[in-house]
C-alpha cells in the first residue's frame, strides 16, 4: 500500500473506536499484548536481521537501542497492560460549569482521529505509540526508521492480529511501508488525513518536521539534560545519581549530557566523578565515559578539553560535558543558554537552592536530588509514552493518554435564549 492509501484506511477505520466502550478498548489492548508475547520468536527473528544489517553503520549504543530481547518484549507487553489499566480519557468530563441562566457546560475529552508518528530506530516505540493511540480513541499510522523496519513490521503484524481477534479493524494500527524521506514528507503534508503528527527521534528529524509540517505537530525531545551539583550536595549520592543518569542507557533522550559543579565542591567532587565514570568503569571492563572539560574543570582533573559545541550537543553516547560554575544563579544561566528544555536537575542539601532552581529553570521536567532518567511515561504513572514534549502548547513532558486527546464543549439547556 502507498502512504496515502494507508492514511485513507486509517481515516476510514478511526470511527470504529468512537462508539466503543472502555471495556472493549481494554479487551483489544490486552489482546494486542498477548499477541506480542505469542509472536516473540517472530519479532526476535526480524529484529536479529535488523541488528545484523545495522552493524558497522551505527554506534554500539545505538545498536543497543535497536536490539530487542525476550525481556524487552515482555516489558512492551506489560506497558500495554498498564495502559489498559488506566482510566479512559475519552468521554471524561474535564470541567463542568453551571451558569446562572441554567446552562450546564461540560468540557469533554474526545479523540484526535488519526495520529501519525515518525520515529527512528527504537522498536518499542512501535507498540507504545500504537496502544496509546488506540486507548485514546485514535487510529495510529507509524513511520519507523529503515534500521528497525523488519522489527516494526513484525510488531505491527502481531498487534493487528490482536485487534482483529477483539473485533476491531486491523487498520487502526498501520506501518508505512516506504522508509524514504518521501513518506515522511507525505505525512507532514497529509492535510485532511492526519490530525496530529509526532516526531520522535534526533534533532535533525524533529527540526525537519517542525519546519515543514502542514498538519498539527508536537515537538518532542532532543535532550541536552543537565545535572548541577550544588555546594551543599551529598557528594556520594551525587556521584551515584550521575552514574545512573549518564551510563544506565546513554542513547536515550533523558540521559545526562552536561554536569555542572559548584566551585566550592569542585576540587573534591570532580576526582570522585572521574574515578567512578572513567577509572572504575575501565577496571571493570566497561566503556569509560569521556569527560569533556571546561577550563576550570580541566585544572582539577584530566580529560578532553571541551570544544565550542560540546555544551550544546546531545551525545547519546558515553560522553559527558563538565563545567564549574560559581553559584546556583550561574548554573541557571548556563542551563537557560544551553538546555533544550527536556530534563534538568539540581543535587543539593539546601532547600533555598532547590527552590531557586525549580523556579528559574524552564524545562519540561525539573529534578531535585534524583536522576533525569526518570523522565518517562512509565515512571510517571502514564503506562508508557508517545514521546517527551519539549514545547509548551498543548502538551509538555511525557505524553500519555490525556495529551493524545483533545476536547469539545457540550452545553445542555432547557429552552434558554440569549
Amino acid at each position: 500500500m502507498t502512504t496515502l492509501e494507508i492514511l485513507a484506511a486509517a481515516k476510514a477505520a478511526a470511527p470504529a473506536l468512537s462508539g466503543v466502550s472502555p471495556e472493549k478498548k481494554n479487551e483489544a489492548l490486552l489482546a494486542m499484548a498477548d499477541a506480542l508475547l505469542k509472536h516473540t520468536e517472530d519479532i526476535l527473528a526480524a529484529n536479529a536481521q535488523d541488528v545484523e544489517a545495522a552493524r558497522g553503520s551505527i554506534s554500539d549504543v545505538m545498536i543497543d537501542r535497536l536490539t530487542l530481547t525476550d525481556a524487552r518484549i515482555r516489558d512492551m507487553a506489560q506497558g500495554i497492560r498498564e495502559v489498559a489499566a488506566l482510566p479512559d480519557p475519552v468521554g471524561r468530563v474535564i470541567r463542568r460549569v453551571e451558569r446562572p441562566n441554567g446552562l450546564v457546560i461540560d468540557r469533554i475529552g474526545v479523540a484526535m482521529g488519526v495520529i501519525a508518528i515518525i520515529y527512528e530506530s527504537r522498536p518499542n516505540v512501535t507498540s507504545d505509540a500504537a496502544v496509546l493511540a488506540v486507548k485514546a480513541g485514535s487510529a495510529c499510522v507509524l513511520r519507523g526508521g529503515k534500521e528497525a523496519f523488519r522489527s516494526a513490521s513484525a510488531i505491527v503484524a502481531a498487534m493487528q492480529e490482536g485487534l482483529a481477534e477483539s473485533g476491531l479493524p486491523a487498520e487502526l494500527v498501520q506501518l508505512v511501508q516506504d522508509t524514504s524521506r518521501q513518506s515522511a514528507s507525505e505525512l507532514m503534508t497529509a492535510v485532511g488525513y492526519v490530525d496530529l503528527l509526532i516526531p520522535r527521534g534526533g534533532a535533525g528529524l524533529i527540526r525537519a518536521v517542525t519546519e515543514n509540517a502542514k498538519v498539527p505537530c508536537i515537538k518532542t525531545g532532543t535532550g541536552i539534560c543537565h545535572i548541577f551539583v550544588d555546594g551543599s550536595a551529598d557528594l556520594e549520592k551525587a556521584v551515584n545519581i550521575i552514574e545512573n543518569a549518564k551510563t544506565s542507557r546513554p542513547s536515550v533522550c533523558n540521559a545526562e549530557e552536561v554536569c555542572l559543579v559548584h566551585r566550592d565542591v569542585a576540587d573534591k567532587f570532580l576526582p570522585m566523578l572521574k574515578k567512578r565514570l572513567v577509572d572504575d568503569r575501565t577496571t571493570a571492563g566497561k566503556t569509560p565515559v569521556e569527560l569533556r572539560l571546561d577550563q576550570r574543570a580541566a585544572e582539577i582533573i584530566p580529560g578532553t578539553p571541551a570544544g565550542e559545541k560540546d555544551f550544546d550537543t546531545e551525545f547519546l553516547d558515553y560522553i559527558l560535558a563538565v563545567g564549574v560554575v560559581d553559584s546556583v544563579s550561574d548554573a541557571v544561566t548556563h542551563i537557560a543558554k544551553h538546555s533544550t528544555g527536556h530534563s534538568d536537575a539540581i543535587l543539593t542539601g539546601d532547600p533555598a537552592s532547590a527552590d531557586a532552581f525549580v523556579s528559574c529553570v524552564d524545562s519540561a521536567a525539573i529534578y531535585v536530588n534524583a536522576s533525569t532518567r526518570f523522565t518517562d511515561g512509565g515512571e510517571f504513572g502514564l503506562g508508557c509514552e508517545m514521546g517527551i514534549s519539549t514545547q509548551k502548547l498543548h502538551a509538555r513532558g511525557p505524553m500519555g493518554l490525556e495529551e493524545l486527546t483533545t476536547y469539545k464543549y457540550v452545553i445542555r439547556g432547557d429552552g434558554q435564549i440569549r
